[in-house]
């Protein structure tokens, strides 16, 4: 039998350089989403990093600028690597970019170079997913027109990279089979979650003015949640170097999940501080949500002569398989600041 309540921890490290992680204990799983390479607004805080960087842009040098940025994001994937357990997992969300420098337009493949860059940092890779970020903006089409040989696909999906550390992360004892046990998803999340094409993302609403969205290039709650619960337990530690206005480390408290974060903008903590005030709330929407899904899904396949054949243990509503019987949906009771950037979550299954 698992505890009906457990207190998670909270911790944001702000100013430093993401690759050099606090002391702490281990890190479970890292769901981040770094600036993107070649994305005209992230040059000046790839520029202030790297004097290659602000060369290879004033020398009008796309290629030598695109190597320069990564090789400033290299050392904080290898700093990730150091840091998670053997069987651990990273999550990189990240988009290619498409610019004309020097008079030429081209496509910088972030994904590319980002795969090439966790692979050196000795992470293997795992399949990917595409989200797809579908616009409606009439000027989306890119090039000549309606001319050939002069035209550009639009581009309208970003990466999930999934890697991991080594082979199939071990639960040797009992305590951690009875958390993964509690930790399950259902049948029917399982199917939508472990597919390759991701649409549709919104999730809980985040509450963010235009200008701090564009500063932190913040990416919907649904998005860390998702991964989260797809790649560690409860009790866990989700670890994120670009943290932003936090929302990795929202999801995370939500989900009964310890966090760590760091986050070079200091100017984003205000915003930090009062988002993460709103995570029992945050938790409570996604887990209420999460069962009223389950139960639609039920009463769906009920009513096509498709009855599930298992009992949910504590619950008694039907779920798909015998892994689901323990399935503990977590809901942040209460959050507490403990200090300067820390929080500790009470959170009851």
């Amino acid at each position: 039998m698992f505890p009906t309540r457990f207190t998670t921890r909270h911790r944001v490290v702000w100013g430093a350089h993401p690759d050099q992680l606090p002391d702490g204990g281990p890190v479970h799983l890292v769901v981040t989403s770094p600036p993107y390479p070649m994305v005209a607004m992230w040059d000046d805080a790839f520029s202030a990093q790297s004097a290659s960087v602000t060369d290879a842009l004033a020398a009008e040098d796309g290629p030598g600028a695109f190597e320069s940025m990564h090789r400033i994001l290299d050392p904080i994937w290898a700093a990730c690597f150091e840091r998670l357990v053997p069987g651990g997992f990273i999550c990189v969300n990240v988009g290619d970019a498409t610019r004309t420098i020097g008079g030429s337009f081209q496509l910088y493949s972030n994904h590319a170079r980002t795969i090439q860059g966790l692979m050196a940092a000795g992470f293997g890779m795992l399949p990917d997913i595409l989200w797809r970020k579908p616009t409606n903006a009439p000027n989306k089409f890119m090039g000549s027109g309606m001319l050939p040989a002069g035209a550009y696909v639009t581009y309208e999906h970003e990466y999930i990279i999934v890697a991991r550390k080594g082979g199939k992360r071990v639960f040797r004892t009992a305590a951690e089979r009875a958390r993964r046990r509690r930790s399950a998803f259902f049948w029917e999340e399982r199917n939508q979650w472990f597919s390759d094409l991701w649409q549709g993302l919104t999730g809980i609403r985040q509450h963010l003015d235009a200008a701090t969205r564009k500063r932190s290039a913040a990416f919907p709650m649904a998005l860390p949640a998702r991964l989260i619960d797809m790649y560690s337990l409860q009790e866990d530690c989700v670890f994120d170097p670009f943290a932003g206005t936090g929302t990795t480390a929202i999801a995370a408290a939500s989900a009964g999940r310890h966090s760590l974060s760091m986050e070079r903008e200091r100017d984003l903590e205000v915003v930090f501080n009062e988002r993460m005030t709103r995570v029992p709330a945050v938790s409570a929407a996604r887990s209420a949500h999460r069962l009223a899904e389950h139960h639609s899904f039920v009463e769906a396949r009920t009513a096509a002569g498709k009855p599930c054949k298992h009992t949910h243990g504590r619950g008694g509503f039907p779920v798909m398989t015998s892994q689901e019987r323990e399935l503990a949906l977590p809901v942040a009771e209460s959050i507490e600041r403990v200090g300067a950037g820390e929080w500790a979550v009470v959170t009851k299954i």
